[in-house]
């Protein structure tokens, strides 16, 4: 059975058989559209524009440089394990994550130099967001 379950604005498509339950499929809740208030109807008065929903709060930034390290999977950030300008080895831990109670060490993909930290400990992340980047 296929159920949709939405957790914090994001919602997640979730398979269950047999007692074991696998994400399908991520994407943004969708915000409810604002109810407009009672006002008396005059027709000089202009209508007020419509204000753009608020951006999600872990949006990566459009300054982003160098290779990005995404999350592979939704999780809770734990621990980071490098600062940035460090220099970091292919293999080496860069982050804790967590998912399904388990904790999943994110490993640098090459050789290089942390340079940017685009996440925090206790931050939670969708599949594909930007953890950090490496030069």
């Amino acid at each position: 059975m296929k159920y949709i379950v939405t957790i914090n604005d994001k919602n997640y498509e979730v398979e269950v058989e047999r007692g074991q339950a696998t994400i399908v499929k991520t994407t943004q809740a969708a915000a409810p559209a604002p109810q407009p208030a009672a006002a008396p109807a005059t027709p000089a008065a202009p209508a007020a524009p419509a204000t753009p929903p608020a951006q999600p709060v872990q949006a990566a930034p459009a300054n982003v440089s160098g290779e990005p390290v995404k999350a592979p999977m939704p999780g809770t950030i734990l621990d980071i394990k490098v600062n940035p300008g460090a220099s970091v080895k292919e293999g080496d831990i860069l982050i804790i994550l967590e998912a399904m109670k388990m904790e999943n060490e994110i490993l640098a993909p090459r050789n290089g130099v942390v340079s940017q930290i685009l996440t925090s400990k206790g931050a939670s992340v969708s599949t594909g967001d930007v953890l950090l980047t490496l030069n």
